[in-house]
């Protein structure tokens, strides 16, 4: 995730912190410090230190048990609404995903009864009404704040916890894509309630998360339904054909004639042979303009993270390194090994788009 820095790796997910984390910190410092000097904002960075090493926590629990089913999470960011487990992948067994969604809570319960039996945290009603009272406890708030997790967690708004435990019951009746695009509704739904209550309330973290929830359900559906068509189809159905190429000895003028005169938001670059080199993408053109003016040369800025697949293979590979693997493009050879097309993302969404419209139809 951009804007942010790794603090570690954890079993083998790469601990991130987004820099937006560190406003709400200083956020905290302010208010606590305008109410109770240094040494209460001391405790009030410390109390939201340590909530997020619980919700880091919570995120490997979903980490250690997605690895129980041989899928890694490379990382792990923390945000100020929360922490973002980055999966390869959900499991697609109904059962296997609902351990993976309800290992993220289970590990708050624990926390929570460590707290409470353990290290004698009360807690009660007025305990979870006092949460910013640092009169309250430490520890008692702590526990309380693990409690809230888990409830919070499993309301069935997808994509959060509860909400992937009722898309995995739906996918027992129904089909893995309807019963995605149905967890996915009541998910948005949730999300207007929370925008609402944030509102209402003057919470900005809790409108955060309502956007959240609202952008990342509709965004799994897509990929979901993304993923279904991708299975049903080889590379060359969905593959670019028809396109402008740069030679090896192409200038940043000569691309950016082209991406004027042109649709094209990337251009592959060719060896003398036809080989897909690379990509040049519109970012990298502009940067390159910037840097080294027209007569620069495109080969120092093209990004060479291109695959190459055999035109025949299924275009679920080729939405896998792009969606998944993070590639810009994935370059298809036809039958002699030369170049044939290209696939991005865009054009994925773009077949997605017409399959959608004519399965509609139908």
């Amino acid at each position: 995730m951009q804007w942010s820095f790794s603090i570690g790796t954890v079993a083998g997910s790469q601990i991130r912190i987004h820099v937006t984390f560190f406003l709400l910190l200083a956020w905290v410092a302010l208010v606590y410090m305008q109410e109770g000097g240094a040494s209460a904002a001391i405790e009030g960075v410390l109390f939201i230190s340590a909530i997020f090493a619980c919700v880091v926590l919570h995120e490997l629990g979903h980490a250690l048990a997605a690895r129980r089913y041989g899928i890694k999470t490379p990382t792990i960011t923390l945000l100020p609404i929360g922490g973002v487990a980055s999966l390869e992948r959900m499991p697609e067994d109904p059962r296997k995903e609902i351990v993976v969604a309800l290992a993220g809570p289970l590990v708050n319960v624990i926390i929570a009864f460590v707290l409470i039996v353990f290290l004698g945290a009360g807690l009660d009603l007025s305990t979870a009404a006092a949460l910013e009272d640092p009169a309250a406890g430490f520890l008692a708030r702590l526990a309380a704040i693990n409690v809230i997790l888990v409830l919070f967690n499993l309301i069935p708004a997808f994509p959060m916890d509860g909400g992937r435990v009722l898309r995995a019951l739906l996918a027992t009746r129904y089909s893995r894509v309807r019963a995605t695009e149905m967890a996915a509704r009541v998910g948005q739904a949730a999300a207007f309630v929370f925008g609402f209550l944030g509102l209402m309330s003057g919470n900005p973290l809790l409108v955060f998360v309502a956007i959240f929830v609202y952008i990342a359900a509709a965004g799994e559906a897509q990929a979901t339904g993304m993923q279904d068509i991708a299975r049903s189809l080889r590379v060359r159905d969905a593959m670019i054909t028809s396109y402008e190429a740069l030679g090896p000895g192409a200038t940043l003028g000569e691309a950016a004639e082209l991406l004027l005169k042109t649709t094209q938001h990337e251009f592959p670059v060719l060896d003398t042979n036809g080989t897909m080199t690379g990509v040049l993408l519109r970012r990298d053109l502009v940067a390159g303009l910037e840097q080294a003016g027209r007569d620069g040369l495109v080969d120092g800025f093209v990004n060479r993270d291109v695959p190459a697949i055999a035109e025949t293979e299924g275009l679920e590979t080729a939405r896998d390194l792009i969606q998944q693997k993070g590639k810009p493009a994935v370059a298809v050879r036809g039958r002699d090994g030369m170049l044939v097309g290209y696939v991005t993302m865009e054009n994925l969404a773009e077949l997605m788009l017409i399959r959608t419209a004519v399965d509609h139809a139908e």
